[in-house]
């Protein structure tokens, strides 16, 4: 592998690639000896890259991407030398089919490249097979009959909020929810997603008459879980149905991987393909946080008569792990077949008024349903205003929204640099972490908890996550609210970052440290539980979890908190997206601050986050 304008340098590799990605790679090629040098150069590179993709959140690599352009490490902005470019894709193409460990699609090898010169790792080409056979078999398959006139009065009972001028697409959600076994609700924060689901399923119970149906809430983190239960317990209230249908309504939710039944086995569960879930409908709340490999193996978990109802936010961030499932599925309707007459249904039902246009613009997307209308913000408020500005990417209104202060809900202030931010942050927050190290129980404690947080946009560095987290216990030693020497102390929130199947832990559950009554007082730290209750463990049981009175962007999804402050770095960093910011912002349900420079902000807008799939395509592939 010596060749002078593919090879790679031991150092140039070290600086491109991280030492899975590296020995990934080397594997790869110790499993094709044969090749020739160029073809071994030209395969390491690939399976590195791939490596790589997948670890930032990509299901594979697209190679024209990648073909004939130079490889920059993260912490170079120089132009590379020529050693640093990629070869081009004829070459490339040519070289990987000749390897022995990389076949088409239906092999069973360690990587997959398609015709549309994808390259995959098997698994993850096999999780977004399944998924899309999955899709197909729902929208090929009607419901179970529907009684036309019991939906009717369902209708009108359950959603009589619809003025009659426009279409209400809560009523619309139901609708396409009762003929199909998949529905995709999107909408944005206070667009009633909870709401409309709970009266979905009061309405899939009368359909079901004096049959029993059997229904389960899942979402991907146990926060998320917690926070779904709650309120459908709150939308149960306000149901006009018997109260024998609001009995069939379950009040405790799980997270994914409880629901699945994890075995000691990592990554395998319970129930699958072989052993289905013993449910009719499955609800998943937060389904954007859903990764390709969880979905992928939830769905495999379904039986066949089953509904599978997702909701969710298709304009926030995609999952941490591979795979942006909830906006790929978002973004198919128009390639994926439609229910004859389910547009006539709907406006015969009295919920849609097509538009005037003739033509596509009045047919309904098929499976997916998009919620327009927030109640929780008006048109006045700023986080609604600002929340759909940074949606559309216009920088100027979200300029003139911070700047202009009109809206007290809303504000923006300058980064500090680095030495000084924690002065800034003590004198900002110190009565906040004040209130909440005097808490004395858990549900106190907790409540302060949810009142307030720091998101921050990055993980290292002096404005991530892990230095201020650090910031925040120096300011709370100093003011005397915990102890000098360190160790676990009272208040500690703490936050897990691996699932443990053991101990029931999932990566993204909280708990915060307290004194026990019952152990002496000694500290344990509490989680909640989906039943509004508390579990109790010592603190040296968790293996994997970091402080978390600041948290990412990313580990923020599933949560709420009435006040947020978010905090960007003083310069542009590749990881500030649309996305990011948004998701930031919509966290917060009273008023959020930012921390971040005019122009860092602009340049955050202007980029979008895209993941690499071909879960589109492999739709289209089973029409």
């Amino acid at each position: 592998m010596t060749d002078p304008v593919f090879a790679l340098n031991i150092d140039t590799k070290e600086k491109l690639f991280a030492p899975l990605d590296r020995h990934f790679a080397g594997f790869m090629v110790r499993l094709s000896k044969d090749l020739c040098p160029r073809g071994q150069v030209n395969l390491w590179l690939a399976a590195a890259l791939v490596s790589n993709s997948v670890g930032k959140g990509d299901v594979c690599l697209l190679l024209p991407e990648k073909a004939g352009r130079p490889l920059v490490p993260e912490d170079n902005t120089d132009t590379p030398p020529e050693s640093l470019m990629c070869p081009d894709l004829e070459a490339w193409v040519r070289d990987l089919r000749e390897a022995p460990v990389i076949g088409k699609p239906g092999d069973f090898r360690p990587l997959i490249l398609d015709e549309k010169h994808r390259l995959y790792l098997y698994r993850y080409w096999l999780y977004e097979q399944d998924l899309a056979r999955f899709i197909m078999g729902r929208m090929d398959h009607h419901a179970h009959s529907v009684d036309t006139a019991l939906l009717a009065d369902s209708l009108k009972r359950l959603f009589p909020g619809g003025d009659g001028g426009e279409t209400d697409w809560q009523g619309v959600a139901a609708v396409v929810t009762a003929y199909r076994k998949l529905s995709i609700i999107s909408g944005g924060p206070g667009t009633g997603k909870t709401y409309t689901v709970a009266r979905i399923l009061a309405l899939l119970v009368e359909q079901a008459k004096a049959g029993r149906i059997a229904i389960a809430l899942a979402a991907p983190t146990g926060k998320a879980a917690a926070r779904l239960a709650g309120m459908i317990r709150d939308a149960k209230g306000t149901l006009n149905c018997t109260s024998d249908v609001k009995t069939a309504i379950p009040e405790e939710a799980s997270t994914i991987h409880r629901l699945l039944g994890p075995t000691p086995k990592a990554g395998t569960f319970r129930f699958n393909k072989a052993n289905p879930l013993p449910y009719d409908v499955v609800v998943v709340d937060e389904a954007s946080m859903v990764d390709l490999p969880l979905m992928a193996k939830l769905v495999s978990a379904l039986p066949d008569h089953s509904r599978l109802i997702l909701l969710g936010d298709k304009d926030q961030l995609a999952s941490v792990e591979p795979g942006a499932v909830f906006g790929d599925i978002c973004g198919t309707d128009r390639i994926l077949p439609s229910l004859p007459g389910l547009t006539k249904i709907v406006e015969d039902m009295a919920v849609y008024k097509p538009p005037k246009k003739e033509g596509p613009a009045g047919l309904l997307p098929d499976f997916v349903t998009v919620l327009k209308k927030s109640y929780r913000f008006s048109a006045d408020t700023g986080i609604g205003n600002l929340a759909a500005a940074v949606n559309r990417g216009d920088s100027d209104s979200v300029r003139a929204l911070l700047k202009e202060r009109t809206c007290r809900d809303v504000i923006r202030q300058e980064t500090p640099p680095p030495e000084s931010l924690e002065k800034a942050l003590e004198e900002r927050l110190g009565h906040v972490y004040r209130d909440y190290f005097a808490a004395q129980n858990p549900e106190e404690m907790f409540s302060l908890f949810g009142s307030f947080h720091l998101l921050c946009a990055l993980r290292q560095g002096p404005y991530g996550a892990a230095a201020v987290n650090r910031l925040v216990e120096s300011i709370a030693r100093r003011s005397g609210f915990i102890r000098p020497e360190g160790g676990w102390y009272k208040g500690q929130p703490v936050m897990v970052t691996s699932n443990d199947y053991h101990l029931r832990l999932f990566n993204g559950d909280i708990g915060i440290l307290l004194p026990d009554p019952e152990s002496n007082g000694q500290l344990r730290v509490y989680f909640p539980t989906e039943k509004g209750a508390f579990r109790k463990l010592l603190p040296s049981r968790l293996s994997e979890w970091e402080t978390a009175f600041a948290m990412t962007v990313h580990k923020s999804q599933g949560s709420e908190f009435e006040h947020v402050m978010i905090l960007l770095p003083d310069r542009f960093s590749e990881v500030l997206t649309r996305e990011l910011i948004y998701t930031a912002i919509t966290r917060a349900k009273k008023t959020v601050e930012i921390w971040g420079q005019e122009d860092v902000l602009a340049e955050a807008l202007s980029r979008t986050t895209r993941r690499q799939s071909g879960l589109r395509d492999a739709l289209s592939q089973f029409r």
